[in-house]
């Protein structure tokens, strides 16, 4: 029931906003050369990579310098990134890995290799269900990027505190998977973008 509810919800939501969307990939290509989309590896259900579709808020080749964006003013973000990441526009396209089957609207945001292979056999349940556009994890860290400004070690933050943070919150979510709490969390999620 739930992948119904994620393919129509998301060609619904793509349908609607493809004329804003194209404005926002001009705009992108406008101030920074390159595609305005980011394609990047992601680790999905049960630890298969996957291209995770996104609008490009950042120069190209910035992703180098690691994968963490720290604070309002992180030189690699371009102005109309700031605008896009602000009001999560740059997650959109990601619609078209709901429609694909990669993800889904609700679950465990999918990470980078990277992070996934410190995952503990336990935390690993959070790749036991596809991954979504938004989580309770994402909701609690909409702001992610100004806690780690604050960390003199960002990358050791991530690691030792907010991950393992993300992951027993979206065992909130698996333990309790249901449509009540996927259109509790899409409700969530909106709440927050328009505040």
């Amino acid at each position: 029931m739930i992948r119904l509810f994620d393919v129509i919800l998301s060609a619904i939501a793509l349908l609607i906003f493809l004329p804003f969307l194209l404005l926002i990939a001009l705009l992108i290509v406008f101030e920074s050369k390159g595609s305005p989309l980011f394609l990047f590896n992601r680790v999905g259900k049960n630890g298969q990579e996957f291209i995770l579709w996104k609008f490009r808020s950042m120069y190209i080749g910035a992703e180098k310098k690691g994968f963490l964006t720290v604070g309002h003013r992180d030189a690699r973000v371009t102005r109309t990134g700031y605008f896009i990441r602000k009001y999560k526009l740059d997650e959109v396209p990601q619609l078209i890995n709901v429609l694909k089957g990669d993800m889904s609207l609700v679950g465990p945001r999918p990470e980078v290799k990277k992070y996934v292979d410190l995952y503990s056999p336990e935390q690993r349940i959070v790749l036991s269900i596809k991954p979504g556009i938004t989580d309770y994890a994402s909701i609690k860290y909409r702001h992610e990027n100004e806690i780690l400004a604050n960390s003199k070690e960002p990358e050791k933050t991530y690691i030792e505190e907010i991950l393992p943070e993300k992951i027993q919150l979206n065992k909130i979510y698996i333990q309790n998977q249901s449509l009540k709490q996927y259109f509790k969390i899409i409700g969530l999620t909106m709440v927050n973008i328009f505040k």
